[in-house]
C-alpha cells in the first residue's frame, strides 16, 4: 500500500532505524534522531544499489515519487540512476542550475535594482568557479578559492557579498533536499578581515548646541545666498540625508508640507541602493522645504547660482570651514551624529522600571537608508516604520531646537547676571 501524508507525519523514532515502504523500491528511513530521509533500493547489472533523494518533509511524498519514477525511466533504458544523478535526481544538479532556482523563487520578493545586482555579482565572480560544478560536491576549499579571487582585486566587501550569496544558494538547497551541507559556513575565519572604515568627522554631542546657534546664524560675508546654505545645513541634520539626496531635490519630491504627515519621497535613481526612500519630516523641516519651494523659481528646492542648476557639491562642506569646523565636522558626518543620539536614548519600562531603547535599531537603520545584509529584510517596503520613524525625526528636531534655545536662555540670563553685578 502506497504510504499516506498521515502516516509520515505520525511517523516517530524508534531505538533502531526502520522503514517505511511506498513501493516500487521507494521508502522512507526513519532515524533515531528523528531525521526521515527518502530512499530508493533498486537493482542494476545483477547488484542491490540505493538512491538519496533528500529529507522529509523538505521532499514531499509526490517529489520523491518524482524522483522515482526518473529513476525507473532511466532503468528502462538501461541506464544506472546513480551513474546519472542529474537526470534521475535533482540533487545531481549543478550549482548554476540551483542557483538559478534559488534566485528565482526570491526574486518577486526583492527591489529590481537589488535583484540585478545580486545575479550579477554571481555571473561575474561565483559561476565561473562554481557553476558547472554538482552543488553536493562543492567543497569549502573550492568557495575559498573563489573569495581569494575577488579579494585579489582589493574587492573585499564584494568578496563577502560573493560568500554570502553561496551560502544562501546552498541554505536553499538544503531546504529543497539538494545537498546536506553548507560549504560556506566555517570559511568566516578565512576571510581577508576588512579595512578600518574610517568615519566622517563629526562632533561629540555635547558640543551640539554651540554647532546649531554657529549654523543658525550663518552668514558668509556679502553672499545674498548664504540664507540658502544655512537652510541646506539644517535641513540636512533634521533629515540624515546624503549630500547628494539633498542636493538634487526638487519640488515635486515633497508632500503634505501644510498637512499632519508631511513626506519627502526620493526617488530610487537618487539613492545609493538604488530603491525609493520615504523621508518623514519633522514640523521644522517641513517648514524649511515649504519656505525654500515658495523662494525658488526653479525645480530645486536648494538652487546653486542658477535657478536651474542645484546647489554645488562643495557649498556646505565649505560653510562648515567658514564656521570653524574644519576637520571636526563634515555633513555626512551629521548621519553618524544623528545615529548615536537615536541610539542612546533611553525610557524607563515597566516595575520595577527597566531602561530600554526608545528608538528600534530598525529605525534608525531605515532612516539612515542603510544597506541591508540580510537580503531578506533588505527587501523592505519603503513605508515600513513610518510613523514611529516620524515620531523620532519630530524628537530629534524639538532636541535641536531645545538645545539651541537653552543655549540663548542660558546667555541671556549670564548677560543680565553680568549687568547686575555691574549696577
Amino acid at each position: 500500500m502506497p504510504l499516506t501524508e498521515l502516516q509520515l507525519k505520525n511517523a516517530k523514532p524508534g531505538e533502531r532505524p526502520y522503514k517505511l515502504a511506498d513501493g516500487e523500491g521507494l521508502f522512507l528511513l526513519i532515524q533515531p534522531n528523528g531525521k526521515r530521509l527518502w530512499r530508493m533500493k533498486y537493482r542494476y547489472a545483477g547488484k542491490e544499489k540505493l538512491l538519496s533523494f533528500g529529507p522529509y518533509p523538505a521532499i514531499s511524498i509526490s517529489a520523491a515519487r518524482s524522483k522515482r519514477k526518473a529513476a525507473k525511466a532511466l532503468l528502462g533504458e538501461g541506464r544506472d540512476p546513480s551513474s546519472n544523478k542529474s537526470e534521475a535526481d535533482p540533487s545531481g544538479m549543478t550549482f548554476l542550475s540551483v542557483a538559478t532556482q534559488w534566485h528565482e523563487n526570491r526574486k518577486t520578493s526583492l527591489d529590481p535594482a537589488h535583484a540585478e545586482r545580486v545575479w550579477s555579482r554571481m555571473q561575474r565572480d561565483v559561476f565561473p568557479a562554481l557553476g558547472n560544478k554538482l552543488i553536493h560536491t562543492i567543497t569549502p576549499p573550492e568557495v575559498l578559492d573563489m573569495v581569494r579571487k575577488v579579494e585579489a582585486r582589493g574587492a573585499l566587501d564584494i568578496s563577502r557579498r560573493a560568500k554570502q550569496g553561496v551560502g544562501q544558494v546552498f541554505q536553499f538547497a538544503i531546504a529543497c533536499g539538494l545537498t546536506s551541507h553548507d560549504p560556506t559556513a566555517n570559511l568566516k575565519g578565512a576571510l581577508k578581515p576588512r579595512p578600518r572604515v574610517k568615519h566622517m568627522s563629526r562632533l561629540p554631542l555635547t558640543e551640539l548646541p554651540s554647532f546649531v546657534d554657529k549654523v543658525r546664524t550663518y552668514q558668509e560675508a556679502g553672499d545674498r545666498r548664504s540664507s540658502i546654505t544655512r537652510d541646506a545645513l539644517m535641513f540636512a541634520l533634521l533629515t540624515w540625508v546624503r549630500t547628494k539626496e539633498l542636493r538634487l531635490a526638487v519640488k515635486t519630491e515633497f508632500e503634505d508640507l501644510d498637512g499632519n504627515a508631511p513626506l519627502w519621497r526620493i526617488p530610487a535613481e537618487r539613492m545609493k541602493m538604488g530603491r525609493e526612500h520615504l523621508v518623514p519630516l519633522s514640523i521644522q523641516a517641513a517648514k524649511i522645504a515649504k519656505s525654500r519651494i515658495e523662494i525658488a523659481s526653479g525645480a530645486y528646492v536648494f538652487p546653486g547660482a542658477h535657478a536651474d542648476k542645484p546647489l554645488s557639491e562643495n557649498t556646505m562642506i565649505y560653510a562648515l570651514y567658514r564656521l570653524g569646523f574644519h576637520s571636526r565636522q563634515t555633513v555626512h558626518g551629521f548621519r553618524g551624529l544623528a545615529s548615536t543620539w537615536a541610539n542612546e536614548q533611553l525610557v524607563e519600562f515597566g516595575k520595577p522600571p527597566i531602561w530600554v531603547r526608545k528608538f528600534h535599531e530598525d529605525w534608525v537603520e531605515l532612516q539612515l537608508a542603510h544597506s541591508e545584509q540580510n537580503d531578506v529584510r533588505g527587501a523592505y517596503n519603503a513605508a515600513e516604520y513610518l510613523m514611529p520613524r516620524r515620531r523620532m525625526m519630530q524628537d530629534w528636531a524639538d532636541m535641536l531646537d531645545g538645545t539651541s534655545a537653552t543655549r540663548k536662555a542660558r546667555a541671556r540670563r549670564s548677560s543680565a547676571a553680568r549687568a547686575a553685578a555691574r549696577d
